[in-house]
């Protein structure tokens, strides 16, 4: 059965991955064909399904990763993730849905620390490989406004 214990586990896992910038590893958290979303809650509230990042493969992120390293020019800067206690929808052996609230703080190269996103992940969780996935991750941020400088993953 996949339970709170293991999903706070895995949460630990992501967070770590992004935050120590371990990001080549942060696309073996998801199936190969996940879909991974970054909104705001009024564009969920609204049923639209556009939003600030939308990806539906491990490839398209691996791809994220790919060009952050190598194309995309943006000021250096580091997460730290928060993350609240999971509130498990529904869970069996091998699927289980989740949300969970999140904090990420932004720290730039210049030490400035900000508040950069809150908000909820919606997830839904599979088990391959006795190994924990994510099928899907919506991460519906709190705030409207988005900072057009969101290089890392949520």
């Amino acid at each position: 059965m996949i339970d709170l214990l293991s999903i706070m586990a895995f949460h630990a896992a992501y967070a770590d991955t992004i935050d120590s910038d371990q990001l080549e590893s942060w696309p073996d958290f998801f199936t190969p064909d996940t879909l991974y979303r970054v909104t705001h809650i009024e564009n969920e509230q609204e049923g639209l399904p556009a939003g600030i990042v939308w990806a539906d493969s491990r490839a398209m992120l691996e791809d994220r990763v790919a060009a952050l390293r190598e194309a995309n020019i943006y000021e250096r800067q580091r997460y730290r993730h928060l993350m609240g206690i999971p509130l498990l929808l529904s869970a069996n052996p091998e699927t289980a849905q989740a949300t969970t609230p999140f904090m990420v703080a932004r720290i730039m190269a210049t030490g400035e620390t900000q508040l950069f996103a809150t908000g909820v992940f919606r997830d839904r969780f599979v088990k391959v490989h006795d190994r924990l996935l994510l099928a899907e991750r919506v991460a519906v941020c709190d705030s409207t406004v988005t900072d057009t400088l969101m290089a890392l993953p949520l």
